[in-house]
C-alpha cells in the first residue's frame, strides 16, 4: 500500500508537469518561467524515490 500511495503521488507529479506550464505558466515568457518549473519537480521525484526506495535491501 506504501508503494502505491508513493506511485501516485508520483504520477500527480508527473501529470502537474505537463499541464502547469502549458497553462498557468504559459504568459510567463522568460526561462525561469516553465522551464525552472521541470528541475524542480525533477528534484521532488529523485527525492520521493529516495525515500522511497531507502529501505529496500536485498538482504532476507
Amino acid at each position: 500500500m506504501k508503494e502505491k500511495n508513493w506511485a501516485i503521488l508520483i504520477g500527480t507529479i508527473v501529470l502537474a508537469a505537463f499541464i502547469i506550464p502549458f497553462t498557468f505558466l504559459s504568459s510567463v515568457e522568460k526561462w525561469y518561467g516553465s522551464m525552472l518549473f521541470w528541475p524542480i519537480l525533477t528534484l521532488i521525484v529523485i527525492a520521493c524515490n529516495a525515500i522511497l526506495t531507502k529501505d529496500w535491501s536485498n538482504e532476507e
